[in-house]
């Protein structure tokens, strides 16, 4: 056999090696692979089960959290998750301004784990509530495995956490992907849901501060973004 034919029979594997390497890199920085969501509807949320935290819990409907004021509500992807600190660190800043909207600031965990919501409590200045059946996820809920590992921005997301002194753990399920709701007061419907990104999702944290404060302005009321 002619070694040169040999030799571009390897090189011919090679790179079609590296552009297979190359299309899937591409393919797994797009939500291509990622299920699609589906936004919840009111009803859908006012009718979800949520426990309080307390020795003695409490169940009650979602929609006591916004029948009067609307809230802003974090679905939690995990607590001991860094980026989930990192973002409720974020949310947690607004909070003076919602305040002044009269708008609650609320989150959700799908889990209770041992001290995992107390530790993720110093990260997050709102009440935290238990909803074990993970409907405030979805009615489709979105999953992310270790297609994650090859996103860019999931990197860029874990090295600025990581600068910002953010840290965490392994602790509980972590594929279901999180999200923040706005929603306003009795009927009124917000504008940001399940739909909105999660922060190891996406390229940017999952609900910009100014995004948030002008959904909760329009809901509530008008306040100058910034």
């Amino acid at each position: 056999m002619d070694p040169s034919f040999f030799t571009m029979g390897m090189w011919s594997i090679g790179a079609g090696a590296l552009g297979a390497a190359a299309l899937a890199l591409f393919l797994a920085n797009t939500d291509v692979f990622l299920p699609k969501s589906r936004r919840a509807t009111l009803e859908y949320l006012e009718d979800i089960d949520l426990k309080t935290l307390e020795k003695e819990p409490r169940t009650f409907k979602a929609k006591e959290l916004w029948e009067k004021n609307g809230a802003v509500i974090m679905a939690v992807r995990r607590p001991g998750c860094f980026l989930c600190r990192e973002e409720a660190a974020d949310l947690s800043s607004l909070k003076p301004k919602l305040d002044e909207l009269g708008v609650p600031l609320y989150a959700v965990v799908k889990e209770q784990i041992r001290t995992e919501v107390k530790d993720f409590q110093p990260y997050f200045k709102g009440e935290i509530f238990l909803d074990e059946k993970k409907k405030f996820y979805g009615p489709q809920k979105r999953k992310m495995v270790f297609m994650g590992f090859v996103r860019l921005g999931v990197w860029y997301n874990f090295f600025r956490a990581w600068n910002g002194g953010f840290s965490g753990n392994l602790e509980g399920e972590g594929f279901i992907l999180g999200g923040v709701f706005v929603v306003g007061p009795g009927k009124q419907t917000g504008c940001l849901g399940p739909g909105s990104e999660d922060p190891e999702a996406a390229r940017g944290p999952c609900a910009p501060r100014r995004q948030v404060v002008g959904c909760s302005a329009e809901t509530t009321g008008s306040l100058e973004l910034w």
